[in-house]
């Protein structure tokens, strides 16, 4: 059997047995990256010398008696903020081209630890700014269900790795959806943690009170597996919560689970494919036993305002490193100090980041700060109140990830704010920090494609084991994630 028909369980099962060699599994999957990454253009480095290398280590210490670890032999990709010591850690930018840290992310080290295999680097929107994918300054990826079409963003690389069967598990980073909305994008499993649940330590910052590293997998329950590894205390992040790992929640069925369904999630903007796609898994959900109860989030419609105020002001902050004198290459310009790093920026940095630091230093600036920075703020405590309130009733909140099928590449190139609204029924879990998850939902067709959408299920801040229990509940009784895009059988 191919690794491309393994899950990460299986996998590595079957390395701990002996049934099959760690490297026999990194040259099968080396060899699919070859034949089908050309035309998918997810990757920015494939890591062939030292994911062989490590391969051979498990193998030898397999059968020395190590006991193998919980990811024992399956092969990674990992998006290109991950800081991974000597491995060029670019975030989609000029800026960082060539750049290799001295150090190694948390969740990095702990899947090494686990016995996991880096095989690869993955595209990403630059600086994990975007939701197409397309900002990149090295590539883009493509969507394995049809390759004109986006494969969302900012983990677009990641995403469209394990859809097309590269891997079974990759790891991103969502600010405001970067997980989620490329999962739902791509008929894959995506998770963002509650804040803190996963250590930031090693991940290059965008937006630090809104940035969490979070799994992409075939399965909701790899996503638990990798999620049990990654998570835990860490020291070296402040933001790290002092809890223990997330352990694997016992719920064998969604009988009497109340279910929320907030009405402005199904607005105008949303699709009407994706609406009735919705509709249906809803009625999947009420068949398994769960409870669909009407609830409201009224500051939903200010959720988009208010995350592209407070994650500019963030990045601008975060972003000011980058200024020619410690990372990348350097432009001299007119050889003073302030030019060099005008000229660096200039040509380091590319247009949509330009434009959210712009943003972002406004915000901030003197005599705007209250009007802008302050009322969003005060718009994010309203939302979290909202979400408070609304879990006072229900256990989870469903709704679709995204408000649209995955869209054409370069078909919102020319128009950023519809670009940000792919992010509106994402965003406000991230602004309330809370723990929420994309798992396939089924599929809707727009001409000769069938497009992939994605379900998202919410819960309180801290129950992201009761999250992935019911969605691996889901997916385990409707079967949409096992469906493949013809690109990863060839």
């Amino acid at each position: 059997m191919s690794s491309a028909e393994l899950d990460a369980s299986a996998m590595r099962g079957a390395h701990a047995r002996g049934e099959r060699s760690v490297r026999l599994t990194i040259e099968d999957t080396l060899a699919r990256i070859a034949r089908i990454e050309p035309t998918l253009g997810a990757l920015s480095a494939v890591l062939a010398d030292s994911a062989r290398t490590r391969a051979d280590e498990l193998d030898a210490a397999r059968a020395n008696g190590f006991e193998p670890g919980a990811l024992f032999g399956v092969p990674v990709v990992l998006k290109a903020n991950l800081c991974q010591t000597g491995v060029e850690t670019n975030c989609g930018s000029r800026v960082l081209a060539g750049w290799r840290p001295p150090y190694t992310a948390t969740v990095v080290e702990r899947l090494l630890a686990a016995g996991a295999v880096p095989v690869a680097v993955a595209h990403m929107d630059e600086f994990a700014m975007g939701s197409s994918g397309e900002n990149s300054a090295f590539g883009r990826a493509r969507n394995p269900w049809d390759l004109a079409r986006t494969p969302g963003g900012s983990s677009s690389g990641p995403a469209a790795a394990v859809a097309a069967g590269l891997v079974p598990l990759a790891l991103g980073s969502d600010t405001g959806g970067s997980v989620r909305q490329p999962a739902a994008l791509c008929g894959i499993a995506g998770f963002k943690p509650s804040y803190g649940r996963l250590s930031r330590h090693g991940l290059v910052a965008f937006g630090s009170s809104l940035d969490q590293v979070g799994p992409l997998a075939r399965s909701v329950r790899d996503v638990e597996l990798a999620l049990e590894v990654l998570s835990g205390f860490d020291e070296r992040d402040s933001t790290s919560l002092r809890a223990a790992p997330v352990a694997r929640s016992a719920r064998t069925s969604l009988a009497g689970l109340r279910v929320g369904v907030p009405q402005e999630y199904f607005g105008a903007g949303l699709d009407a494919r994706v609406r009735a796609t919705i509709e249906t898994a809803l009625g999947e959900l009420e068949a398994l036993g769960a409870r669909r109860v009407p609830v409201s989030l009224p500051s939903t419609a200010l959720a988009i305002p208010c995350y592209y105020v407070l994650a500019t002001a963030e990045a601008a902050s975060n972003l000011a490193r980058f200024d020619g004198v410690r990372y990348g290459p350097r432009v001299d310009g007119d050889g003073s100090l302030e030019g060099m790093q005008a000229a660096t920026r200039g040509a380091g940095f590319g247009a949509e980041v330009k434009r959210r630091i712009l943003l972002g230093t406004f915000v901030l600036s003197h005599g705007y700060a209250e009007a802008w920075y302050g009322k969003a703020l005060a718009v994010r405590a309203r939302l979290r109140a909202e979400f408070e309130a609304a879990f006072a009733a229900v256990e989870l909140i469903v709704s679709p990830t995204a408000p649209t099928l995955a869209f054409r590449l370069g078909e919102k190139s020319a128009d950023p704010l519809s670009m940000y609204l792919s992010d509106a029924l994402t965003v406000p879990a991230s602004l309330a920090g809370l723990p929420a998850l994309s798992v396939p939902a089924g599929f809707a067709r727009d001409g000769a494609s069938e497009l992939a959408v994605g379900l998202q299920l919410v819960g309180p801040f801290g129950a992201d084991a009761e999250v992935l229990a019911a969605g691996r509940l889901f997916e385990g009784a409707t079967r949409h994630h096992q469906r493949r895009p013809a690109l990863a059988a060839s």
